[in-house]
């Protein structure tokens, strides 16, 4: 173990927001009791909760963690919550259904300790089903330093169960914006990336769990809420290279599109695919080179929005199969 646990100062506080995480909480809460950093509090913001989260969580023996039960009121403001109760020098955030490697707090720490410059320190995602299977690797970028520009043009931290943060930056910055209701995760650290040094970890601590019900899948609201996300960080910075803009705008829709296609399918996801594969096309200057990409997304679109769901889903699938037999 790195540190034996102090219970009157730990030197991290982990916050993790829970609303009816029942499904998950649980093996969130034991890859963090699991960490070879030992020197943490665990604080756990139950979100008014109408499932077995809180009597679960309520049945884990470990002298580290906090429950405090709220009124539902949103993820961003319960990780504000759990930011008010937090004595650690340092603060990680995690979802209730995410989990984290073995080495996630301590390597971050070290990087931090190796970095003083830096107050954020971040490591690399990858993708879980709702079986905890792998099945997309993250994009894994390492960016080091004064970081803001590349994370505006693309949030490579990804989700919000990433990131190691010195509490004091969080603090000054007045914690997460209850205001947003999604990208909340990106605005926090664009405004953590303005005005202090990141540090990556370069391998795979977070384990992003997927499912049809995350907040993510909201593709309309998340949308609205990039853009304003988008507006004021060109604000902060005054910047005015159009090349930056397009590229955010680019990835941006890209993503989103990708996100569409995601199963389950249905029309409706099919016709917000095609509205943002097309602003992804007008915003991409290499296009041209990527017309094979575009051509596969159209395609994918059109099936999802002619054929009845069951049949759009088996055919994709034979296809998917069909090319990775090939």
């Amino acid at each position: 173990m790195m540190n034996e646990f102090n219970l009157k100062s730990p030197r991290i506080s982990v916050i993790i927001p829970a609303y009816n995480s029942g499904k998950t909480i649980n093996e969130t809460i034991q890859s963090v009791l699991n960490q070879t950093f030992t020197n943490f509090e665990l604080i756990i913001i139950n979100d008014g909760s109408q499932d077995s989260t809180l009597d679960i969580v309520s049945q884990i023996n470990d002298a580290r963690i906090k429950i405090f039960s709220y009124l539902n009121a949103g993820g961003n403001v319960s990780r504000n919550r759990g930011l008010k109760h937090a004595v650690g020098e340092f603060v990680s955030f995690l979802d209730a259904d995410d989990l984290w490697t073995p080495d996630k707090l301590q390597v971050q720490l070290q990087a931090l300790q190796k970095n003083t410059d830096a107050k954020v320190a971040y490591s690399w995602t990858d993708y879980i089903d709702e079986h905890g299977v792998i099945f997309l690797s993250g994009t894994h970028i390492t960016a080091n330093g004064d970081v803001y520009e590349k994370l505006l043009v693309n949030n490579f931290l990804e989700n919000g169960s990433n990131p190691l943060i010195h509490r004091e930056a969080l603090i000054e910055l007045g914690g997460f914006d209850e205001s947003l209701e999604a990208a909340q995760d990106w605005d926090m650290w664009l405004r953590l990336a303005a005005k202090y040094f990141f540090v990556a970890v370069p391998t795979v601590q977070i384990l992003y769990r997927v499912s049809a019900n995350s907040l993510s899948s909201n593709l309309v609201r998340q949308e609205k809420c990039c853009l304003q996300v988008f507006q004021r960080a060109y604000k902060a910075r005054c910047i005015t290279n159009q090349n930056i803009l397009h590229l955010s705008f680019t990835n941006l829709y890209k993503y989103l599109t990708c996100k569409a296609l995601q199963k389950p399918y249905n029309r409706q996801k099919g016709m917000a695919a095609a509205r943002f594969l097309w602003k992804y096309f007008i915003n991409d200057a290499s296009r041209l080179k990527r017309t094979n990409f575009t051509i596969k997304l159209l395609f994918k679109i059109a099936m999802i929005i002619i054929l009845p769901t069951n049949i759009s889903t088996r055919f994709l699938a034979s296809i998917k199969t069909m090319n990775q037999e090939a």
